[in-house]
């Protein structure tokens, strides 16, 4: 018996265990910071940061010394054979004796080192392998800020759905028990069909509603999780509220933020494309420069007419060699005066460019500043207009059903009812979402 429990027991705790691990809880923060860290695009930003430093030092090594060895193994299958007057050997004027120079087998093992003096696309590369670098950066920076966005939204998205249907369970929670009060009254003589009638109609469009919202609820749910890098039918649980959320996301401060425009990503991307154009100009320009280099060998060799090389009394003959190489660039045919140019012209195209984003930039502040603004005082109205709503409801239900009023008169207090709820819902999305939007143009991340 005690075993059969110990036995109990542990696949309990096994099964807590996996429950635990099958679901994930987040707030809505938890869910940025985890998203920065394993959606897939971030994944791929902070790797190209990565593959930017490896290539920054790639750049910086081909001007460091290179060191490089050959060895080389020659077997003659038939040795050339060379002519030679014979007269050198005391033979016929105008006779030629035939002569092999070398041995039927040699060996040669070197070792070279290549330094670069001067190069002056060298010099641009290593300031280009910076801009790389600072690229990758922003481009990562970027795409963080879209992730935050992304998931915000998605964030808000599963909340709005899962606010819905608990809204339209409870409306039809309380349309069936309308319905079955004026189905008796009905059926006591007391109440015509159509009231019936148009309580049904109601139902059945709530109900609609309902299964609809149910679907998108799911397509919400896997949205997020794609959003998240987790498996689209993970099981993910929201501990944030809607409203709660919308009241943290209400900030006047956030409208006062003048917003320095050099701040902001898109800027910093437009700046970094002039500073790459301004570095192949500077690119085309050193091509004009001389490229001086130098280099030391030194190596031996062996020769033999069978494999006698692994042999302690074979001979080795040592050589060494160093020089200098400058290369220097006279005349192109204009080939590097059009390349400089087009340079020149691509630089102020980004500079203009860089003036377009700037102007740009402040446009998209003061209409998301503006947006911002609009989804909170909507939210207000929303709000109010659904209090009134409810209200009206109320009075024209106790009305219904004293008499006073007509079904019609219920089914358009109850369809205003319905239409300010949802509205509702979303006037609390957007202050969220535009919130969201306008952090993401100002660059000004506030948990």
């Amino acid at each position: 018996m005690k075993k059969k429990l110990i036995l109990f027991f542990s696949l309990l705790c096994s099964i807590v265990m996996i429950s635990q691990e099958s679901s994930q809880s987040f707030s809505l923060q938890e869910a940025i910071d985890f998203a920065l860290e394993n959606n897939r695009s971030a994944k791929n930003a902070a790797l190209d940061i990565k593959a930017a430093e490896k290539q920054k030092w790639e750049t910086t090594a081909t001007g460091l010394p290179q060191l490089s060895a050959n060895i080389d193994y020659q077997n003659f299958l038939k040795q050339q054979v060379s002519l030679i007057p014979a007269e050198f050997f005391g033979g016929n004027e105008g006779e030629f004796s035939e002569v092999i120079f070398s041995t039927k087998q040699s060996v040669t093992a070197f070792a070279k080192i290549d330094q670069l003096i001067f190069d002056g696309s060298y010099l641009v590369g290593l300031q280009s392998a910076k801009v790389f670098l600072e690229i990758s950066k922003n481009a990562k920076e970027k795409t963080d800020l879209e992730v935050r966005k992304a998931v915000i939204n998605a964030y808000g998205n599963v909340l709005l759905a899962e606010e819905s249907v608990k809204i339209l369970e409870r409306n039809i929670s309380i349309l069936q028990k309308n319905l079955d009060e004026t189905t008796k009254i009905y059926e006591n003589g007391l109440e015509e069909e159509e009231s019936v009638e148009q309580l049904q109609i109601t139902l059945s469009g709530v109900e609609s509603n309902l299964n609809k919202t149910k679907r998108l609820k799911t397509l919400a749910y896997q949205m997020l999780n794609m959003t998240l890098g987790l498996d689209i039918n993970a099981k993910t649980v929201l501990t944030d509220a809607l409203e709660n959320l919308t009241a943290q996301y209400i900030s006047i401060n956030l409208l006062e933020n003048e917003g320095n425009v050099e701040n902001t990503i898109d800027y910093k991307i437009a700046k970094n494309d002039e500073v790459s154009k301004s570095l192949l100009l500077k690119l085309e320009k050193s091509k004009a420069l001389p490229r001086l280099s130098a280099f030391i060998n030194g190596g031996y060799s062996a020769f033999s007419n069978t494999f006698t090389f692994t042999d302690s009394d074979q001979d080795w003959f040592g050589s060494s060699l160093v020089g200098i190489n400058m290369s220097i660039p006279i005349f192109s045919s204009g080939m590097r005066s059009a390349s400089t140019q087009r340079a020149r012209i691509n630089l102020e195209k980004a500079k203009d460019d860089l003036t377009e984003t700037e102007q740009r930039i402040k446009l998209e502040i003061a209409a998301a500043k503006s947006d911002y603004q609009f989804a909170i005082e909507d939210y207000e109205n929303k709000k109010k207009n659904l209090n009134l709503a409810e209200r009206i409801e109320q009075k024209n239900q106790t009305k219904f059903f004293e008499g006073i009023s007509s079904s019609f008169e219920l089914r358009q207090a109850q369809t205003q009812l319905y239409s300010s709820q949802q509205e509702f819902l979303q006037a609390m999305l957007d202050v969220i979402n535009k919130k969201a939007e306008l952090e993401t143009v100002l660059n000004t991340i506030n948990y």
